[in-house]
């Protein structure tokens, strides 16, 4: 296989790898990676500057510089794309071939085609969903697992629209180097789609859709932009063909919704309340703050709580002042055989997306195909036949800096069970990823990354905070981690050795002195 100059790839090439590898994605992964490489290290230096800023008593605002941008309302962001009006139910998942059948099948209106936080960074994870998407794209996925169950596709018209995520900014791609240097995850996925399957795409009279994680400031849209806008030259297809979604899932880039969408405007699909990451990132900005932004155990921290009710309400009317779409949260919930927990699951959804649909979002996330027909059905009954509710400009929405910062107010308490429930979720998540899957059932819930992250970080949180739990009066410590630790590996399937490599890396993450900024770079180490 020859490669462009300076291009070096360590990890194996199967038989089929070679329909991604194309040249045309290779030349852009080297065309990216030489032309952008450089200001993505700067700008993840400049995130850990604002760390530091914050840990020694900085705060967060609106930017003075950007003023303008804010204040211009002639400016919108482009139509909805082909396949992207109408939103009101996405489904979320990893790009394994059954959920790839699965997601698209599902009834849901768009399919976020997870290359991230459901996702493994294992080289046949990353070349194989390409391959996935591909060969669904094609219509040539159809299969028959080893039980003998047969997965097809239905009809083009009746299939949810994909829309991929990359891998964030902070995440390396070490299979694959540039003159020498490690390229960007983020990168690399981007350029092996948009290269292969989304030109595909635009045969087929949609496009190439993204869904981009993790941003932490309008500058890191603006390098996403130029991404697109080198790709889109390359490729010869027309500026403003690809579109994206950003997360907005950190706290930092909740103060720079509208000079994201303004980076973006004519690629921009809207924003999405990432609330697991947003939570994460809460914590690990502020997790040396003390009190003051200690939050309580994750399963009582509701949408409804000041801060998180002031992020979303800001980002629905952002996004239809600027004519964006806002999508909702992640409903984690999966179907149960428990009769008693299933009616819980499905209430605790309903409730959740008639909250979202109120407050004016354009549609939402699930994660389990059995939860599609719920979340369809309840933002239908507020959208009737329209195809979503940017028209709601949510012009009554005042929120300060103070709003988004009031973590404080935020009721609830710590207990032995949430950081019991932290540790057992933390450890769970992170065999199953070091072991290939990134969506993994725990507890009734679909986990992934972003629930890890906050797990661990609460963990860290509330350790170092030397924090008191509610029902036990125990303070939390390092010899009270190291015995719930042991005592919930003791609880799980298999020999507890099979565990190790899991709850070392666990530990290295939650309990060190040194907070690791992500869960997955540590782990990544410990991959192939």
């Amino acid at each position: 296989m020859e490669l462009p100059d300076g291009l070096t790839i360590t990890g194996e090439i199967g038989e089929r790898d070679r329909e991604v590898l194309t040249p045309a994605a290779l030349d852009l992964i080297v065309t990216l990676h030489r032309e952008l490489g450089a200001r993505r290290l700067e700008l993840l230096e400049a995130r850990q500057r604002r760390r530091e800023d914050l840990a020694s008593g900085g705060t967060l605002d609106f930017l003075p510089e950007t003023a303008h941008v804010r204040a211009d309302d002639s400016w919108k962001v482009a139509p909805p794309a082909p396949g992207l009006v109408d939103r009101r139910v996405e489904i979320t998942g990893p790009t394994d071939r059954k959920m790839t059948v699965n997601a698209l099948n599902s009834g849901a209106k768009a399919w976020l085609a997870d290359q991230e936080d459901a996702n493994t960074p294992r080289w046949d994870a990353v070349v194989g969903g390409q391959l996935n998407l591909l060969d669904a794209i094609e219509r040539r996925i159809d299969f028959t697992n080893e039980a003998g169950k047969s997965y097809a596709l239905k009809p083009d018209d009746e299939l949810a629209t994909i829309i991929v995520r990359p891998r964030g900014w902070h995440l390396n791609e070490k299979h694959v180097l540039v003159d020498g240097q490690e390229t960007s995850g983020s990168l690399v996925d981007f350029a092996l789609y948009v290269a292969t399957a989304g030109l595909r795409q635009i045969a087929k009279g949609l496009g190439p859709y993204f869904y981009l994680p993790k941003m932490e400031s309008h500058l890191e849209a603006r390098l996403w932009n130029d991404a697109f806008v080198i790709a889109q030259d390359a490729l010869g297809i027309p500026r403003g063909t690809i579109r994206a979604t950003v997360l907005i899932e950190t706290i930092p880039a909740a103060f720079e919704m509208e000079e994201i969408l303004y980076e973006l405007r004519e690629h921009s699909s809207g924003l999405n309340a990432g609330r697991w990451d947003y939570l994460f990132s809460v914590v690990k900005n502020f997790r040396t703050r003390g009190h003051e932004f200690l939050l309580p155990d994750r399963n009582q921290i509701t949408m409804t709580v000041p801060f998180m009710r002031a992020y979303t309400e800001l980002l629905v009317a952002t996004c239809h002042k600027r004519g964006a779409h806002a999508i909702g949260g992640m409903a984690a919930f999966i179907p149960s055989k428990d009769e008693e927990a299933n009616a819980n699951a499905y209430a605790k959804v309903r409730a959740d997306k008639a909250r979202e649909a109120g407050d004016g979002f354009d549609g939402s996330w699930v994660a389990h195909p059995g939860m599609v027909a719920t979340c369809k059905e309840v933002f239908t009954e507020v959208l009737g036949e329209r195809p979503n509710q940017i028209e709601r400009t949510r012009e009554d929405v005042q929120v300060t800096a103070a709003d988004l910062l009031a973590v404080d107010k935020t009721p609830g308490t710590v207990t032995e069970a949430g950081l019991r429930n932290n540790i057992s979720v933390g450890i769970q998540y992170l065999h199953a990823w070091l072991g290939g899957l990134g969506a993994v059932a725990i507890f009734g819930l679909m986990e992934d990354a972003a629930t890890a992250e906050i797990s661990r970080s609460q963990v860290w949180q509330w350790l170092h905070n030397e924090v008191t739990l509610a029902d036990t009066g125990a303070t939390v410590t390092r010899e009270l981690v190291d015995r719930i630790v042991a005592e919930e590996v003791a609880k799980l399937p298999g020999d507890a050795g099979d565990y190790d490599v899991a709850r070392s890396t666990f530990m290295e993450v939650a309990v060190a002195d040194e907070y690791v900024d992500f869960l997955t770079t540590a782990a990544y180490e410990r991959m192939a």
